[in-house]
């Protein structure tokens, strides 16, 4: 799972956007389409993964943190 995430992680706010937009409109069945798209974008962009540099000893390294995983994972 932790290679899936290294390799697509670029990927999920994409997706979670798409999915919050279909869900907002055949679920909820919010009208307005610039309402729908607004709160679709905030709410990907709020649950999408996150990259910190941080500094260790050996040196700089990305950071992938995310609220859905209980470990980070490094990229490089």
């Amino acid at each position: 799972m932790e290679g899936f995430f290294k390799k697509f992680h670029r990927l999920i706010y994409p997706l979670q956007a798409i999915l919050f937009l279909l869900i907002l409109d055949k679920i909820f069945h919010v009208e307005p389409d610039w309402l729908r798209i607004a709160i679709a974008i905030a709410l990907g962009y709020f649950l999408s993964p996150r990259i910190k540099i941080i500094e260790t000893q050996t040196g700089k390294r990305k950071q992938l943190t995310w609220i859905f995983l209980k470990k980070p994972i490094f990229l490089d």
